[in-house]
């Protein structure tokens, strides 16, 4: 942790969540709640790696030894979304959110005045039939295909309502707020760590294969069984493990992976997940350089990277930006925590976008892969007050 981090370890992470307010960065995680305030620089880059270099050279002059920020989905030079990354003004570091983030009051937005979903969901039935077919035709073994559903309001959306509700809801996730360009926020809170390193300690927490939560104990526990189980949601891991491995294995001495994964649970949906860890074998390998070298897995993009790239492209009709991104924080001696940026909504002043994904593979089937989305824009539509809304359907 940094020096700055260790001057301000005292304080209290609820304060921490009741003073964010819409333009400040806020990535609560298990370990720390970190929170920066203004911008002193702001860098931005189309190359992650480029950014990553740029980031480690203003850090080790900067008043303020920490660089928040987010990176896009897309990282290709023809891409239009760059990776941004803020040295803030004012920076405030705590212990985790829980368990004084669930004493914090709970509100609720009102309800939309309209809603859209994109693609209606017949037509999102439609495009992972294709993307199975697309699977066996170009020899890809997963692609992520997401949807989206906009919400539009009379009044301006209090993004502190909506990331303070899912930092309560997510105990075990990594909540978060991200400023964009053109005055728009990320908030989500998503389960999957993509990478932390700590001096050469590092970790990755990738997760894959899914399964809905019921209320009902005897169907929760079932649908768990039945994640357990699945030959298909086990392939599907195992692409991305075998795939964050490979990338992680030139940069350490020493890395470990479990053999099998084990199911992680949050308020909507199981997991199966596996936490690598490992040794760097050069310090000065930062967490954004190892995070830039890991994004995008095939959590959120597919397998090989390029053709499941281009397939998504083909077959979602909007452009993620920062969606699926990755979002975090890197200091001064190169430590860091980054997530995967999803389970999260895109805020304007009187709109919002809501996204969902999940990762398609030979053995899929369409009806379950659009109530898997469903479930996951769940987690966004409680946080609001708002889980009655309908996803599932037309309309």
């Amino acid at each position: 942790m940094t020096q700055s981090a260790a001057r301000t370890a005292s304080v209290k992470t609820d304060d921490l969540l009741r003073s964010y307010a819409r333009g400040d960065f806020l990535f609560a995680s298990p370990q720390r709640t970190v929170l920066g305030r203004g911008a002193e620089t702001v860098l931005t880059d189309m190359d992650p790696v480029r950014l990553a270099e740029a980031v480690s050279t203003r850090l080790a002059t900067a008043a303020v030894p920490m660089a928040v920020g987010i990176l896009p989905f897309d990282t290709r030079p023809e891409a239009a979304t760059p990776g941004r990354m803020v040295i803030p003004r004012e920076l405030r570091v705590g212990g985790p959110a829980h368990p004084e983030a669930a004493l914090l009051p709970r509100e609720s937005l009102p309800r939309p005045l309209a809603t859209k979903q994109v693609p209606l969901p017949e037509l999102h039935l439609e495009a992972v039939a294709r993307a199975v077919q697309a699977l066996k035709d170009r020899d890809l073994r997963k692609v992520v295909l997401a949807r989206a559903l906009d919400l539009e309001f009379a009044d301006p959306i209090r993004v502190e309502t909506i990331l303070r509700n899912l930092v309560q809801d997510n105990p075990r996730g990594y909540g978060y707020a991200a400023e964009l360009p053109l005055g728009r926020t990320m908030v989500g809170a998503t389960p999957e760590l993509l990478l932390a390193r700590e001096g050469r300690h590092v970790r990755s927490h990738p997760h894959a294969g899914s399964m809905p939560r019921s209320a009902d104990p005897a169907v929760d526990r079932a649908n768990a069984d039945a994640l357990m189980a699945s030959k298909k949601d086990h392939v599907e891991h195992a692409v991305l493990t075998e795939a964050v491995v490979e990338i992680l294995r030139p940069f350490c001495r020493r890395l470990d992976v479990p053999a099998e994964p084990v199911l992680v649970g949050n308020p909507a949906v199981w997991h199966l997940g596996t936490t690598i860890t490992g040794e760097l074998d050069d310090p000065g390998v930062t967490a954004l350089h190892l995070a830039a070298a890991l994004h995008p897995t095939p959590a959120i993009c597919g397998t090989p990277t390029a053709d499941a790239r281009s397939l998504v492209c083909e077959l979602e009709p909007f452009d993620r930006a920062y969606y699926a991104g990755a979002v975090g924080w890197v200091d001064a001696q190169g430590d860091g925590e980054w997530a995967v940026a999803i389970r999260c909504a895109e805020i304007a002043a009187t709109s919002m976008r809501l996204y969902a994904g999940g990762g398609i593979v030979p053995a899929s089937d369409p009806h379950a892969e659009l109530e898997e989305t469903s479930a996951k824009f769940w987690i966004l539509l409680q946080a609001m007050g708002l889980e009655p809304l309908v996803t599932g359907q037309s309309g």
